[in-house]
């Protein structure tokens, strides 16, 4: 009896095993909760979960059938929950998982994980674990007050008179410190610093600086400016929404048992800013409530108040159009600790409360993302030295360890750009001193220090490049150098101008988040950044920019009064959320921007004629009709088109996204409704611009626009004959604006001419993005000739092309943010081999080909939870081979001969397709 007892535990044991075997190696990675890792604050009540499956090449799974989350207080709860079990939930979603458990309280942490179950029914292993922690919830539970130096008053710094290129005569007082002194008797459990200070602040727990943030924080309508209305491009002050952004820092570890020192210093940023393009708020001001939890449970409040104490720093000036002034000997040694005497420092003075909502600052910060050295100095006479750093960047220029005498006053300037200003730093002369800019970027590629005491070396200087910090998802390369040079310097360009959770025209000159620009080139971005929360949180700043009253998206947000544009900009309300839909696949932000997408539509149908046409003609202050409203296209290489085709074309655009929206979120009727005007202005745009006798709707991007609409077969070939002429009498290049030239090369690749888009990339001569490659430049620019800035990212948004077209993979709408993959290369004569790979919501996916005399092969990543239709270029469907890279696949399933392409689909996995030539 015990042997046969025996036989069966050897039995089960076995068959255990054997189970244990087929459990596929797979796991939930790069957990995300609101798209941040392990957010130091949110305020989202329920919150959003996400994740990717990641599994070893050989291993069989190709879908997430069902997930688990559990949430749990505590890190040892996770267990058994205490917030949140969801149980197995039959479902593939793995993005935007939305929190359903017990209410989140204020301040506290959470933690969570998930599993996944795949077509085998088999789980995964729970990921490990990741956390988040909320904010406060309850404005009542802000007890804290503003505070400021008593020496400044509640108003922000005139605007200087005249044009874009005068500065205020005087530039105010040193920028504040602020400290409190507190006494901890008691074992420390936690201690958070939820703290924000405008325009920028730094903040510092005896003696160190806490984190690695700087200028924060992110940039938003801090409040009400009653200005406005009153300035060149007049706007009133009736947005939907204002709010200020607080961080969270954790400095337990910067605390100790006895007397404690917290401090901050203050910056004027864009709340104080004192420049043609912009209009302040108010001087700076802080506020910071730190709770300190002991380990017997009791917690003490630290608020900012009148009890703080305020004194002058060493920095005399800072500006963010006018740069930084920093006297080392005005230094106050270990002003954030208990070893001085402050019996000389001022009480700080209650500032006015600004009338933005506090809200967590749930996106990235600005960071410094990276450190270059010289590439060489030049001495240009004594104590000049020019210095040049190979690349342009927005930054600063960091001094190391460097000796002066006490007293002695070195300057520098930036490539002779006095847009992004001047520093200057005053040494304190008592051995080796470490400098760099706090409260202002630069824009350079080299720059001119003057009055250096001694030789310049290389080890005295790096430029540090700063800028929101934002991962890049993707990488692009091509047999084509040129192609792979010019996505370079477009990445460089595009990074320069994000800074405090916005994208700027350009770094330098009016630094403010144009909404024409950021439309033009999100879907690029997107598909090149892990751009997630920082076009969530500038969508959300366009939505708040929204006028209450007349649905009106002015042409920048947050929004500055110095800011052109006109209907293209204000379309960003609608461009952007679809592009963030089709590309993260998030439903929410189509359900945030619905409305006000029908309030844009509103406002644009006040500007519509009777025979449908739009033009908006919005006046100055004036009275007078001004065309910094108005605008249409934007800097081509020739003529600008008529602006009334343009508006037209983005009213088309923004009804046909408003009937796209309705329908995903299920509203049918509306949908209806939304394609049926944009239909009828489809009409009215072929019947107003369409030139019978001479086919065609207009040199300079009429055709791309109605070609991207779709005009009537009729007129098709003629239309697209003239348009090839016309491309052909500016010798294969474009002339388009920003607007046309984002959809001039897929409109080609859409109609058959892709080797005239491909040919019109490939210049070297003005217009075209290799003739500033020939320029020596390292970033796009505002114009194709030598006038205007030379770091502008807006042109980059036709790049888009060489993912979407060239290399051949999109996402799908109808199953967006890659779920359902497109890949359809479009080879051309001259390209040899093309690769484009990228992070997307479900993992990594990508396609590389090779085109030869011979063959065309190509290979596919697909990740777990997408699925991919493969469109190889093939004259017969005996001509294509088509095989896994893993073993025990199911091989590709051939569809259809759909023209020059055999059809495939196929699961996740890695692929390779072959196209043999006759």
């Amino acid at each position: 009896m015990k042997c046969i007892i025996s036989i069966i535990f050897i039995f089960f044991l076995t068959d255990c095993v054997k189970k244990q075997q087929t459990i596929p190696e797979v796991v939930p990675i790069e957990l995300s909760t609101e798209y941040s890792k392990n957010p130091a604050v949110i305020d989202e009540t329920h919150p959003r979960f996400s994740w990717i499956n990641s599994a070893t090449k050989e291993n069989d799974i190709k879908k997430q059938m069902a997930w688990q989350v559990r949430v749990a207080s505590k890190e040892a709860l996770l267990k058994t929950p205490d917030m949140w079990d969801s149980k197995k939930v039959a479902s593939d979603q793995s993005t935007r998982i939305i929190y359903n458990g017990k209410a989140l309280q204020s301040r506290q942490d959470y933690w969570w994980q998930v599993r996944i179950w795949n077509e085998k029914d088999q789980s995964s292993k729970w990921s490990s674990p990741a956390k988040w922690s909320m904010g406060i919830l309850d404005s009542s539970e802000w007890k804290a007050q503003w505070i400021g130096a008593p020496w400044q008053g509640e108003a922000h710094f005139p605007k200087p008179e005249g044009g874009p290129d005068t500065r205020p005569i005087d530039f105010g007082p040193p920028a504040p410190l602020l400290r409190k002194v507190f006494v901890i008797e008691k074992e420390i459990s936690k201690a958070i610093a939820y703290t924000t200070g405008l325009g920028y602040f730094e903040f510092y727990a005896n003696g160190s600086k806490i984190g690695d943030d700087v200028l924060v924080p992110n940039q938003t309508n801090y409040g009400k400016r009653p200005n406005l209305p009153n300035f060149l491009i007049n706007v009133e002050d009736n947005f939907t929404k204002y709010k200020v952004m607080y961080l969270a820092y954790d400095i337990k570890n910067g605390l100790k048992q006895g007397e404690n020192v917290v401090g901050a210093i203050l910056g004027n940023g864009f709340y104080n800013p004192a420049k043609f393009w912009t209009e302040g708020y108010g001087t700076p001001r802080f506020l910071c409530q730190i709770h300190i939890t002991y380990t017997d449970g009791s917690e003490d409040v630290i608020v900012t108040d009148n009890s703080w104490k305020v004194a002058k720093s060493p920095i005399l000036m800072n500006m963010v159009y006018y740069g930084e002034t920093y006297d080392a000997t005005k230094e106050i040694a270990n002003w954030s600790t208990n070893k001085i005497d402050t019996s000389s420092w001022s009480n700080a003075t209650i500032r006015k409360a600004p009338e933005g909502e506090l809200v967590a600052h749930s996106a990235n910060t600005d960071k410094v993302t990276e450190q270059i050295s010289p590439v060489s100095i030049e001495k240009i006479s004594e104590g000049k030295y020019k210095v040049d750093f190979g690349v342009e960047i927005s930054g600063w220029v960091k001094l190391q360890n460097v000796k002066g005498p006490a007293g002695h006053k070195v300057d520098i300037s930036f490539n002779g750009n006095l847009y992004s200003g001047d520093n200057s730093y005053t040494f304190k002369g008592d051995g080796l001193e470490t400098y760099a800019p706090r409260f202002n970027w630069f824009v350079f590629s080299g720059i001119e220090i003057s009055n250096w005491p001694g030789i310049l070396k290389k080890e005295h200087l790096i430029a540090e490049a700063v800028n929101t910090k934002i991962e890049e998802s993707a990488t692009f390369n091509s047999s084509n150098k040129m192609l792979t040079d010019i996505v370079t310097i477009w990445k460089r360009s595009q990074i320069d101008n994000m800074h405090g959770g916005i994208v700027s025209d350009c770094p330098h000159r009016e630094r403010s988040g144009y909404t024409g620009d950021g439309q033009v080139a999100c879907a690029m971005v997107m598909q090149t950044y892990n751009a997630k929360n920082f076009y969530h949180k500038w969508i959300q700043d366009i939505l708040d920019a929204q006028d209450l009253k007349t649905g009106y998206v002015p042409n920048a947000a947050p929004w500055q009064p110095g800011c052109g544009g006109g209907v293209a900009w204000g379309a960003a309300v609608s461009i952007m959320p679809w592009e963030f839909y089709l590309q993260y696949g998030s439903m929410d932000v189509l359900q945030d921007s619905y409305e006000p997408m029908k309030a844009y539509i509103k406002y644009m149908q006040t500007w519509v004629d009777d025979k449908g046409i739009m033009f908006s003609k919005r006046t100055g202050a004036d009275g007078a009709i001004l065309k910094w409203y108005n605008l249409g296209d934007w800097v081509p290489p020739g003529e600008l088109i008529r602006d009334d085709l343009v508006h037209t074309f983005y009213y088309w655009m923004c009804l046909d996204i408003a009937a796209k929206t309705a329908k995903v979120l299920g509203n049918d009727q509306e949908a209806e409704r939304y394609k049926k005007m944009a239909n009828i202005t489809q009409r009215a745009f072929h019947k107003v611009f369409y030139s019978e006798t001479e086919k065609t709707y207009g040199a300079g991007g009429g055709n791309i626009f109605a070609l991207k609409m779709g005009v009537p077969e009729k007129h098709y070939k003629d239309v697209k004959e003239t348009l090839v002429s016309n491309i052909k009498m500016n010798k294969g290049h474009f002339d388009t604006g920003i607007f046309g030239t984002r959809y001039f090369f897929e409109v080609l690749a859409e109609n058959g001419l892709n080797q005239l888009a491909y040919e019109a990339l490939n210049k070297t001569d003005e217009p075209s993005f290799g003739h500033w490659l020939k320029l020596g430049s390292t970033t796009t620019r505002e114009k194709w000739s030598e006038e205007g800035s030379h770091n502008h990212p807006m042109f980059g948004g036709g790049l888009v092309y060489l993912y979407n077209y060239l290399a051949g993979m999109k996402p799908d709408p109808a199953e967006p943010g890659y779920k359902h993959i497109i890949f359809r290369p479009q080879p051309v004569d001259g390209l040899t081999a093309i690769s484009y790979y990228n992070n997307t919501p479900y993992g990594k996916a990508g396609i590389s080909w090779k085109n030869t005399t011979a063959d065309f092969v190509m290979n596919v990543t697909v990740p777990i939870g997408s699925w991919a239709t493969i469109c190889v270029p093939a004259a017969h469907k005996n001509d294509v081979t088509a095989k896994s890279e893993m073993e025990g696949r199911v091989s590709p399933r051939f569809i259809e001969m759909k023209g020059d392409y055999a059809v495939y689909e196929i699961d996740s996995g890695d692929y390779i397709f072959k196209s043999v030539k006759q």
